[in-house]
């Protein structure tokens, strides 16, 4: 065989091997890891997003689905077997999951949509430079409370004494004070209403709180309610308490009305975050954004059931109503 042969041979293997070399790393797909309380409009408003973004699911981009299902003490564990597969970018909505991501992984880019106030609480620097690895988007969740309390008076001119319905947990402790000082300037007694996370008995606590003096409920967003919102959507009807809801998922399940972000809508927003992370920008460098728009749910089943009568001024105000 010619050396002429012999260097064309070798040649055409490097060549084949270089080819072959650059189709693998073109074909590397991009894994996110995303934790959720259950299915629901976070996965679809997600979902929705990454086709927005022309990603097809199992074919230019893989999703590791993990939920905790109402058990938040479960979130960091799920976190910490989301880094141990090393995803790209994880995408993390409760708190509890967003500092334990935080706290696993100072290279893997963190997404997250969050209730709190996330330079408060010391997850990024500032809205606009959130620095390190964590940004997304906040809900503004809190800073609505006293806009539900308002809306709450104003289809009940009547309510006196509103409970908050709560887990039973530090920061869900937290969450309650913050109602106690929006209560007071639209002048409503508030009451705490707490449900253990392990065997929680709405029925015994729904029972209480009808024979009591409280007249309506503001559910709180968390997993563990959002876990339950049908059996909490049918206890309301059921004890004919009227309910104000910080997700519009609780509505549709039953209670009466929502005031809140539209919670698929920022998970559509969290693809976007992802796409341009996964296109070289760092998380760093992507200010963190906040909601808006808000909305106004009204379950117009749920009023008639229960026997209340919603003022037409404040029903026309409804961005949506279910009927």
């Amino acid at each position: 065989m010619s050396k002429r042969v012999i260097c064309f041979a070798l040649g055409a293997a490097l060549l084949a091997l270089s080819f072959s070399a650059e189709a693998q790393q073109a074909k590397k797909v991009p894994r996110i890891g995303f934790v959720s309380g259950s299915p629901g409009p976070d996965v679809k408003g997600f979902q929705k997003g990454l086709r927005e973004l022309s990603y097809i699911e199992g074919k230019n981009i893989l999703v590791e689905y993990r939920y905790y299902e109402g058990i938040t003490e479960r979130s960091p564990s799920l976190v910490a077997e989301l880094v141990q597969f090393k995803v790209d970018v994880l995408v993390v909505s409760q708190l509890a999951a967003i500092q334990a991501a935080k706290q696993a992984t100072r290279t893997i880019p963190i997404v997250m949509v969050t209730t709190a106030d996330p330079v408060a609480i010391g997850l990024i620097d500032s809205l606009a430079r959130p620095g390190g690895n964590v940004t997304g988007l906040t809900l503004l969740t809190r800073d609505l409370n006293g806009k539900r309390l308002e809306l709450l008076k104003e289809m009940i001119p009547t309510i006196s004494r509103v409970g908050v319905l709560t887990p039973d947990t530090v920061a869900a402790g937290i969450r309650f004070k913050e109602y106690e000082a929006s209560a007071r300037a639209v002048k409503i007694a508030i009451e705490s209403l707490k449900i253990k996370n392990q065997n929680p008995d709405f029925e015994s606590l729904f029972q209480t709180a009808a024979k009591g003096r409280v007249s309506a409920l503001i559910i709180v967003r968390s997993g563990l309610l959002i876990a339950n919102r049908k059996q909490i959507g049918d206890l309301t009807i059921k004890n004919r308490l009227p309910s104000m809801s910080e997700l519009g998922e609780m509505v549709e399940a039953g209670a009466l009305a929502s005031y809140s972000t539209n919670e698929g809508e920022s998970f559509r927003r969290a693809a976007v975050f992802v796409d341009k992370i996964l296109k070289g920008i760092k998380p760093a460098d992507l200010p963190v954004e906040q909601p808006t728009k808000f909305e106004f749910i009204v379950n117009l089943k749920t009023a008639k059931q229960i026997g209340l009568t919603i003022p037409p001024n404040v029903l026309a105000r409804a961005d949506r109503i279910i009927r």
